[in-house]
């Protein structure tokens, strides 16, 4: 058992993942962050969350500064999630196909890569003779580890039209049972870096589309602002946005056209 999250220690902890992701977190988490940062008490034989948040203010430890990060910003996903989105981007890869010319993606919060592979997985099927390149990023050099092996519970692939599943992914056997292997020869078309969206983002040239879903929820109007010009900064004219549908930039000044719900155009 996990000692108790009183409510002050837990204002620290949203604080500090304030200032290092720009997350706000709602009061509705304390579980969640009593249950993920429970065992790195036990981990540094800590015996309360307050002690546990000196170790991270201190500065010192940088590597458990990270790992808490990557436990708090971890999310879920799974393999072609929100279909419509990726209808764009069939749509995308036909129309550059057909111009011979070539598509590059970015999966901007990719976790564990579901989406990138799925980005890669249409890529491979309509562009096979054209360049294109997926990168994914993520806060979490945890999970961004997890991507690379392309590795995944066969549950998260639910989605995931059948003969793509035949054509770029092995389904595990035995002690492997119920899980599914990217085939080397995708994972290697896909790169991962880490990047923090709430800060200046690295040199990283221009995107023809990018996947920007599911993490602006976590985000107050001022940071959401600064993440969609940061992000916008690396789009293309004439790329396209995609956000997650349970999130809006309607009341940001982002210069982009609204196209569909959740789908904007860069001018």
């Amino acid at each position: 058992m996990y000692p108790t999250l009183s409510d002050s220690e837990f204002d620290c902890f949203r604080r500090f993942i304030l200032n290092a992701a720009g997350i706000h977190m709602s009061a509705a988490k304390k579980q969640l962050v009593a249950g993920r940062l429970g065992k790195r008490l036990k981990a540094r034989g800590l015996s309360s969350f307050g002690a546990y948040y000196e170790v991270l203010q201190c500065g010192q430890d940088r590597q458990e500064v990270q790992t808490a990060v990557d436990l708090l910003t971890t999310n879920e996903t799974y393999f072609f999630r929100e279909p419509r989105h990726f209808q764009l981007l069939r749509q995308l890869a036909q129309d550059a196909a057909a111009a011979s010319r070539p598509l590059t993606v970015w999966s901007a919060a990719s976790s564990t890569g579901e989406e990138a592979y799925s980005i890669a997985m249409v890529l491979a099927d309509l562009m096979p003779s054209l360049p294109w390149s997926v990168m994914g990023s993520d806060i979490s050099q945890r999970v961004l580890d997890r991507a690379r092996t392309g590795h995944y519970d066969l549950q998260r692939a639910r989605q995931t039209p059948p003969e793509y599943l035949r054509r770029f992914c092995l389904r595990g056997h035995g002690e492997q049972e119920g899980t599914l292997l990217v085939r080397r020869e995708l994972r290697q078309r896909v790169q991962f870096q880490q990047i923090n969206l709430n800060e200046p983002l690295p040199s990283l040239g221009s995107f023809d589309l990018v996947f920007l879903r599911n993490v602006m929820i976590y985000f107050n109007g001022d940071t959401k602002r600064q993440v969609v010009q940061r992000v916008t900064s690396a789009l293309a004219s004439g790329g396209h946005l995609c956000i997650g549908h349970s999130e809006s930039i309607s009341d940001l000044a982002t210069g982009l056209t609204l196209l569909a719900p959740s789908i904007y155009r860069k001018p």
